[in-house]
């Protein structure tokens, strides 16, 4: 299964904006975009024009990082929201929020959407009982998404749920029960991913 596997600070600076890829290290001063706010490169702190076509592109790599997914399967993505009634680029960004392992993030149940990933992966979760560990399986409202019983007493979960995240208004938490609930679609009001989708919809439409 392909994913990224290179430094992930790089992908933060080179959009020029926090993609909260490491967990808590992005909410302290360690934070690469914090100390070096400029793109990577020996170029990337020169000054350069940026075209149209480079908005439309970076708002797509901004999209597609923030989510871990690669351009392959976001353009799927992009496709089967363009099928759907609605509004295109609020089709793509709730196909992308009601990712399983996005939805673990929301929940608290990681730091991070790169963590969320591999804990979905190692088989931590089920949805509506049963074991799941495809990251990308899309939850749809009803779907109670658990912990598994058998990895309740790890610390990691233990940890993360002691933060205290408020999950978005689209979903409920039982930290009790270590499990959340999906109870509708999110909106886009409800998605606070700083993304520009219409930027999106017109790269794809050129």
């Amino acid at each position: 299964m392909a994913r990224y596997t290179g430094p992930v600070c790089r992908l933060c600076r080179r959009e020029g904006t926090k993609l909260f890829l490491k967990g808590e290290r992005c909410y302290t001063p360690k934070c690469s975009v914090d100390r070096r706010g400029y793109p990577p490169g020996q170029h990337g702190q020169g000054r350069k024009r940026v075209s149209e076509y480079a908005l439309h592109l970076r708002e797509k790599q901004k999209a597609r990082r923030t989510y871990g997914v690669l351009e392959r399967q976001f353009r799927r993505y992009y496709d089967l929201a363009a099928r759907r009634r609605g509004i295109t680029g609020e089709n793509l960004l709730q196909l992308l929020e009601t990712r399983l392992d996005n939805v673990v993030y929301r929940l608290g149940f990681a730091s991070s959407r790169p963590e969320a990933r591999q804990l979905v992966l190692h088989g931590h979760f089920s949805v509506n009982g049963r074991k799941v560990s495809v990251p990308s399986y899309q939850v749809r409202p009803g779907d109670v998404v658990a912990v598994r019983e058998g990895s309740r007493n790890l610390d990691k979960f233990k940890a993360n749920l002691e933060v205290g995240r408020t999950p978005p208004p689209w979903m409920t938490l039982d930290v009790e029960k270590m499990e959340g609930e999906i109870l509708s679609l999110p909106t886009r009001d409800q998605i606070d991913v700083p993304v520009q989708e219409h930027l999106i919809v017109e790269y794809y439409s050129r």
